[in-house]
């Protein structure tokens, strides 16, 4: 069996984005912040794509979405704010008389 994982690790799409990465970007001209639930390939005319579980559902044409599907230029990763850094640091004031 360990024969087989290697072969479909070594021949088998890496995934950029894992389950639960916050993301942002711009669907049919819209902004988006979300969850990513998959990145994967479908077919290899399509290329990788990723779905996203939105936080703010899009709508267009009267059509609620909560998920929808993107492709990796069009979405870019969250970056983790520390906010004990933040509050650790004290910043000058002048004093104003």
């Amino acid at each position: 069996m360990g024969k087989q994982t290697e072969y479909f690790d070594s021949i088998g799409y890496k995934p950029k984005y894992w389950i639960g990465d916050r993301v942002f970007g711009y669907w049919n001209k819209i902004p988006f912040v979300g969850s990513v639930g998959n990145d994967t390939v479908i077919s290899l005319a399509e290329g990788p794509q990723i779905s996203i579980h939105l936080d703010l559902p899009i709508k267009i044409d009267d059509i609620v979405r909560y998920i929808i599907i993107v492709k990796h230029k069009d979405i870019k990763k969250l970056q983790l704010v520390d906010f004990e850094d933040t509050k650790s640091k004290k910043t000058s004031r002048k004093k104003v008389t």
